[in-house]
């Protein structure tokens, strides 16, 4: 029997929270609570789309060009996104990942990014997926495993659940962001901020999302006495999925799936955690300068609210 696109399945579980972690991209493809999805999954047969729950490192979003410059050096990276002509979303999305540590409730995926044209940097991941009374927390680490400074974001691509059978359009969407990342209509490449304060953006509180498209990063974020800044998602169900970052995590880009295959089309809110900026690696906004040896540590998680 071949094993399915995404890799090995990691399964891990706190009473009745489960979630899976896979091989490839170190990812994690569900988590839910009892029969509720709090994190939208993509079937277990099928590659997994929209980037869905994937880690974006070393750097989220998108990079005009594929080219920036990094102390005094010009650089290139492949196109990713090639009919935008961007890179996007960093290149560890398809690489084989290992468990390097797997209990019950726990579980840590490591991959080693090796130096390549464009990003002469050797970088050390591992993403902890972990379940307990709080829900599911992730924590990201990322060492610069080389001998010279290098630039570091991170992210992630978790989508939101709705609930089974249901779509974005009758959900209540709360995201307490003060400010919104405008940006083209053509490469979705940033071209400046505006206040969300009498927009169609502000979710500051629980506004019902019909059929608002949305697929912009947010920032100016407000956070609780913890330090976490949260996103949530009422559906028609009345329960609410939640997603919080810590304070490492300047941006959060929300997307509602429009652009995603018919079947597939918001039945899940996009809710990525970002340490920076899209374009960071022009626009250095956000973007982390790594010594040898120095470390970016982020966490987000999610629950039911």
């Amino acid at each position: 029997m071949h094993p399915p696109p995404s890799g090995r399945q990691h399964e891990i579980s706190f009473g009745e929270q489960r979630a899976v972690v896979v091989e490839v991209g170190g990812g994690i493809r569900g988590y839910s609570v009892g029969e509720r999805a709090v994190l939208e999954s993509y079937p277990r047969e099928a590659i997994c789309d929209g980037a869905h729950g994937t880690p974006l490192i070393p750097w989220p979003n998108r990079l005009q060009d594929g080219a920036y410059e990094f102390d005094g050096s010009a650089r290139q990276v492949d196109l990713t996104e090639p009919e935008k002509h961007n890179a996007i979303h960093g290149f560890l999305r398809w690489r084989n990942w290992e468990a390097a540590e797997h209990d019950a409730a726990r579980v840590v995926m490591t991959t080693r990014l090796h130096p390549m044209p464009g990003y002469p940097h050797p970088l050390a991941v591992a993403v902890e997926y972990e379940i307990g009374e709080g829900g599911l927390a992730v924590t990201t680490t990322i060492e610069n495993a080389g001998d010279a400074a290098c630039p570091v974001g991170a992210g992630q691509h978790p989508y939101l659940s709705p609930g089974a059978d249901a779509v974005l359009d009758d959900c209540e969407l709360e995201l307490r962001a003060a400010t919104r990342i405008l940006t083209d209509a053509e490469r979705q490449l940033p071209t400046g901020r505006e206040s969300v304060e009498g927009t169609d953006f502000d979710f500051r509180g629980p506004r019902r999302l019909g059929a608002q498209e949305i697929d912009f990063a947010f920032c100016d974020l407000t956070r609780d006495g913890t330090g976490r800044a949260w996103t949530r998602l009422t559906g028609s169900d009345g329960v609410t999925a939640a997603l919080w970052v810590d304070e490492a995590y300047s941006f959060v880009e929300l997307f509602t799936g429009d652009t995603l295959a018919p079947g597939r089309r918001r039945r899940g809110l996009g809710c990525e955690p970002m340490t920076c900026a899209p374009n960071a690696f022009r626009s250095g906004e956000g973007l982390r300068r790594l010594e040898p040896g120095e470390r970016l540590v982020a966490r987000w998680g999610a629950t039911l609210a």
